[in-house]
């Protein structure tokens, strides 16, 4: 808010945005394990809800580990800076899962400078079902 108390210019900006798409984006984020290949598959579990909570799911570790390896330093690295700049263009952060980690608390830090909404996928599915899960 500014001075005024009015709403802010970019508040507003980035509600026109929300409104005029179909289908916000949504970052996933998880406690990941390196390399495990349940990671896919709950990956895609949460990414299919979110999806029918009506947002655009957003999940690098769904398609990343098909073309970076892990291993290397510079590919680990292109991998975070993948994630973040995917992470800049969301407009809601989703954290799954009940298990918090470095880089899951990384993720909200970065929403939270970005003035990214952060909320669980509980959260958003008992707002989905208007408080009826």
């Amino acid at each position: 808010m500014g001075k005024g108390g009015g709403i802010g210019l970019n508040f507003l900006i980035k509600i026109s945005e929300v409104l005029t798409m179909k289908r916000p984006l949504a970052y996933i984020t998880a406690a990941w394990l390196s390399g495990d290949s349940e990671n896919a598959e709950q990956a895609a579990r949460y990414c299919r809800a979110v999806y029918e909570a009506g947002f655009s799911p957003i999940c690098p570790p769904l398609y990343l580990p098909l073309f970076l390896n892990d291993a290397v330093p510079e590919e680990h690295k292109s991998g975070i800076d993948m994630g973040r700049d995917l992470l800049r263009r969301s407009h809601v952060l989703v954290v799954c899962g009940h298990t918090m980690t470095e880089a899951m608390k990384n993720d909200i830090a970065v929403a939270q400078r970005l003035g990214i909404t952060a909320t669980t996928l509980e959260g958003i599915l008992t707002v989905k079902g208007q408080g009826k899960r």
